[in-house]
């Protein structure tokens, strides 16, 4: 069970931080291919998220508030994406 643990927290970290680098490059580049990209790493992390604090809620419950941290940045990123391509298409 452990081994899966340390599998899976790696690609967890992985797909978030390619999602808030990702965000800030949609962001200079927004279009709505790059958009779906950002929904799709963000959901993502958060279903691998929620896979390590299932199945191992006490180490991993202190690292939730991260992911709350984690979802606002990617809320903001998204709303920035969102309406800086609606600007680019008036």
């Amino acid at each position: 069970m452990y081994i899966e643990v340390y599998m899976i927290l790696p690609i967890h970290i992985i797909i978030a931080l390619s999602s808030v680098f990702y965000s800030v490059y949609a962001f200079f580049s927004p279009t709505k291919n790059k958009l779906y990209g950002i929904y799709t790493l963000t959901a993502l992390t958060i279903i691998s998220g929620t896979y390590l604090v299932i199945t191992h809620p006490g180490p991993m419950a202190e690292i939730c508030t991260t992911g709350l941290v984690y979802i606002g940045i990617m809320l903001a990123g998204i709303w920035a994406v969102h309406h800086k391509l609606a600007a680019l298409e008036n």
